[in-house]
């Protein structure tokens, strides 16, 4: 908009620069967020979001600089040693601003506002740090951008120069500031669609055209999507292995669906994208090839790409994505569990103030450590043979198959992947030794529902029960510690629950307990689900046009309360509260649930058939909407049971739910209770509202299936 022109290209205004007298007092030490606690000792006089910066902004008529940012994030940290921590910089902010810091983690409600905002006057895509100047009155942003540098470079003003301008635009044209605050309003209010009409069919068009988009932008050589930066973007690979099973069995297979699911998988786990030492994803590479990360590991894309991987091993027998699967939940389990159960959100990109140092070798230190035969097969295998890839330094990325390893070396294929694991081990224990990334130890509600699903999947299709341990501990702490009198909380940090739950939360802690009640029945966790639908239908239910807001009622940030069908980072909340809903409505037969489900389809159908491909997990629930999914109850006596459904389990099948459910158990929701035991174990095949008459053998269960 022009006011971004105007305080970028006018250099004419009165640039006064003050220097500070004293370190002013900093209102974040009391905060949990390890992202605040960073800014804690910086000079700016830093508040968090509240009516106590609020209330100074407007009893001064200041306007408020508001950074959101999260702890991980390489470019917030840049930022802060450029300006956050210098006295000059700060006393500009302090004398011009109300400064307010928020962790976007902990506020997604906040960063879907203010970055949709910036996308709207900048007219480009936002990032992390966010920078964003608001009017005290409605808190309406008039200015703002990402990282703003100390001194001119970029094609950027240097940042207290920025700022004089910014206050003094503010203080000088307020009634362009005002016209320009209204027109964005405008924007907000209209960016709803409207819902298909209630007698509308919602085809299978958008499921189509996804699979085209995918194939449009797929990179055939090195896998995903499109060019550099490249992202896991896991919602599009389980597309494309759904895609691939649904007609797996016809007489037309979707192999070219496989094709682009298995080689994306295969470059992702054999790239630097992947910790070759440690396990668990990075959040993106740099490069087409998957080789250079952007260094930070969050909890969301390890919980969403270890059921991907699992799933995938299930699939294929590829014992690449089996070894993918169980590194990543190892690292989670190591690396990010806290003794209470739950899991920790992310770590840093940096250590040492370098992003990617933790990472990075020098090849005689390699050397040095490894026996001369390790040394052969892990150098040519990751490519210490070669000139350095990243800052003069070598980052692990498989460059050579371990097959053509092995034939070159002339040891044999078990021998040189023998030579590669001990090789790797080393290698890991040294590493060990350095200076580790940050932590940032909150503990996320939504994220920790994510990694409890994929644990929950990994540990039934991998055979692995201390990944459902983990996953039940993780369930238990939530439940224990984030859940009050009906209410949930979306983060935990130092005994405190904070912050009401959003929409995410509910949806992916939703979906997370329906995976566990099939890896491991406990009827408190089925319990916990129901709850959960009903706080869903009761708080976040848009009863208007149908889907859910992404607040509760009387949560509403600034500007406009959120509602989104797309996924980002993270699959979007209304696809998988859709889809869950679905499933728990079939499951015990409430309507409530399969109606709710269909009103978010409704709802979404206007964004999902704009962009399909952007849409992965509303796109799930419509599949589930047009062929419901198959449920199997199995009841009967432990030892049986458990075997029947880990016998379904080695069966790739996304559209099937298999709850195995003890004999003894009582209290059953009434469409559960109907399905009684009958001796050692039976089980019911439900698709849609209909059931079999019960199967009372594996044989019958499967020749059933395979009808």
């Amino acid at each position: 908009m022009a006011i971004v022109a105007a305080i970028l290209t006018d250099p004419g205004r009165d640039l006064m620069h003050a220097t500070t007298t004293g370190r002013p007092k900093n209102r974040l030490a009391g905060e949990t967020s390890p992202y605040l606690l960073q800014h804690a000792e910086n000079p700016v006089d830093w508040y968090p979001w509240g009516e106590e910066a609020i209330g100074r902004a407007r009893s001064e008529d200041r306007p408020i600089l508001l950074s959101i940012g999260y702890s991980a994030c390489h470019w917030c940290h840049v930022m802060a040693h450029e300006s956050f921590e210098d006295e000059a910089t700060a006393a500009v902010m302090n004398r011009l601003f109300v400064n307010v810091k928020v962790d976007r983690e902990e506020r997604p409600d906040l960063d879907r506002v203010y970055q949709l905002a910036h996308q709207v006057l900048a007219q480009r895509g936002g990032g992390w740090p966010l920078t964003m100047f608001l009017a005290p009155d409605d808190l309406t942003p008039f200015f703002g951008g990402t990282y703003f540098p100390k001194e001119p470079r970029y094609g950027m003003p240097a940042f207290t120069d920025l700022l004089e301008r910014v206050a003094a635009f503010y203080r000088d044209e307020r009634a362009s500031v005002k016209r320009q605050n209204e027109s964005l309003r405008r924007v907000f209010d209209d960016l709803a669609p409207p819902a298909a009409a209630p007698d509308r069919a919602l085809s299978a068009q958008p499921l189509e055209a996804a699979r085209r988009d995918l194939e449009r932008s797929f990179d055939g050589e090195y896998g995903g999507f499109g060019g550099a930066p490249k992202f896991p973007h896991a919602g599009g690979i389980e597309r494309l292995l759904r895609s691939w099973q649904a007609g797996a069995q016809g007489q037309q297979p979707d192999l070219k669906a496989l094709y682009m699911a298995t080689l994306t998988l295969t470059r992702m786990a054999e790239g630097g994208l992947f910790d070759q030492l440690g396990g668990g994803f990075c959040r993106y590479a740099v490069d087409p090839y998957w080789m250079i990360p952007h260094f930070e590991k969050m909890l969301y894309d390890n919980g969403t790409l270890l059921a991907l991987y699992a799933q995938a091993a299930v699939a294929t027998g590829d014992a690449l994505f089996r070894r993918a699967a169980e590194d990543t939940a190892a690292w989670a389990l190591t690396e990010m569990r806290a003794p209470e159960g739950g899991f920790y959100a992310a770590l840093d990109a940096d250590s040492e103030g370098h992003e990617g140092k933790f990472y990075a070798w020098q090849r005689d230190e390699v050397q040095s450590l490894l026996a001369a035969d390790e040394y052969r097969v892990l150098a040519r295998r990751y490519g210490l043979d070669r000139e350095p890839n990243f800052e003069g330094a070598w980052h692990l990325h498989s460059f050579v198959p371990l097959a053509q390893v092995a034939e070159e070396a002339g040891l044999g294929p078990v021998r040189t992947a023998q030579l590669l694991d001990s090789g790797r081990a080393k290698l890991f224990a040294a590493r060990a030794r350095r200076v580790r990334p940050g932590l940032d130890d909150k503990i996320l509600t939504g994220w920790n529902g994510l990694m409890i699903r994929g644990l929950a999947i990994s540990g039934r299709a991998l055979g692995k029960d201390a990944h459902v341990d983990a996953a039940c501990a993780a369930a238990d702490f939530l439940r224990a510690n984030c859940w009050r009198d009906g209410a949930l909380y979306a983060a935990w940090k130092d005994g405190r629950a904070r912050f009401p739950a959003y929409l995410d939360d509910h949806a992916y802690l939703l979906d997370a307990l329906l995976e566990l009640l099939q890896s491991r029945f406990r009827a408190a966790d089925l319990a916990f689900a129901r709850d959960l639908a009903e706080a869903l239908l009761a708080k976040f239910a848009d009863r208007e046009r149908g889907g859910f807001w992404f607040t509760a009622e009387g949560q509403d940030p600034p500007l406009h309360r959120p509602r989104s069908f797309a996924d980002d980072a993270t699959p979007g909340g209304n696809g998988v509260a859709a889809a869950a809903l679905a499933r728990l409505g079939w499951l015990l037969g409430e309507t409530r649930y399969l109606d709710a489900a269909e009103a978010t389809l409704r709802a979404g159908w206007e964004s999902m058939s704009r962009a399909p491909q952007a849409h992965t997990a509303l796109l799930n629930a419509l599949e589930e909407f047009h062929d419901p999914v198959e449920i199997i109850v199995i009841r009967g006596e432990s030892p049986t049971i458990t075997e029947w459904s880990r016998a379904l389990a080695t069966i790739y099948a996304p559209r099937r739910m298999v709850v195995a459910i003890p004999a003894e158990v009582d209290g059953l929701p009434e469409a559960l209770a109907a399905k009684a035991p009958r001796g050692a174990a039976v089980a019911y095949v439900c698709r849609g509202p209909v059931c079999s008459e019960p199967l009372a053998s594996l044989p019958d269960l499967l020749d059933a299936l395979r009808g």
